[in-house]
């Protein structure tokens, strides 16, 4: 009774030296790319890590994964953050300019930008969960996480309200944020992402099942 009390607690230490251990590599290499070119790939790589975990590999070489993908998405993860925020610039700027508007134009205008700042939301959200589990291109990248997280905005709801629990506890014990903010929060993107994807996967497992299956009722017949 006594060693599997003693196990489970070793597993738990052993599980938070990990996550601190992640999440200081994650911040040392952004720091590393001078922290407007380091945020991306490194955030990539974080969660790259996090999507195996999660997947069941828990002896991957922490370091070597994570350098490796940080080595090989610096450009294109760059790339793809660069387009975001010029997108979030545009959109704030755009909200600036309506407030200099008035009447109907303003109210038709408003409207539009709510559904383009909330579709940027939706794609700032799934991006990372996306990025990291297929290889696609830059707009492919967009394009996915828009159409992932329209086919599951419940989820993307619940991934807010888990977010917004995981602030709160920071928030309330601030000792914490240097040492598993980003990882944590990472933990419950990718476990939202990740629960999307599997969901519209299954979804066209059962689409190509019954196309194969209507297909070969036609040639019966």
């Amino acid at each position: 009774m006594v060693g599997k009390s003693l196990g489970k607690l070793f597993t738990l230490c052993d599980w938070i030296a990990k996550l601190a251990y992640i999440n200081l590599l994650w911040f040392l290499f952004m720091a590393a790319g001078l922290f407007i070119f380091g945020f991306m790939p490194a955030t990539a790589a974080l969660f790259a890590i996090v999507r195996k975990w999660l997947m069941k590999e828990t002896d991957i070489p922490i370091w070597k994964t994570f350098y490796t993908v940080y080595k090989d998405e610096f450009r294109k993860s760059n790339i793809l953050g660069l387009i975001l925020a010029a997108w979030g610039a545009l959109i704030y700027a755009d909200f600036q300019f309506l407030l200099s508007t008035e009447g109907v134009i303003r109210l038709a205008m408003t409207t539009t930008l709510l559904l383009i700042a909330c579709s940027h939301f939706i794609i700032l959200i799934l991006i990372f969960p996306v990025y990291v589990h297929y290889n696609l291109t830059i707009i492919g990248y967009l394009k996915y996480s828009l159409l992932l997280g329209l086919l599951n905005f419940h989820i993307v709801l619940l991934i807010l309200a888990g977010l917004s629990a995981a602030v709160f506890l920071l928030l309330y014990f601030p000792g914490l944020i240097p040492i598993f903010a980003a990882v944590s929060i990472s933990c419950i993107l990718m476990s939202g992402g990740s629960y999307c994807i599997i969901r519209v996967q299954k979804r066209q497992n059962k689409q190509q099942l019954y196309n194969t299956s209507s297909r070969k009722k036609y040639l019966i017949v």
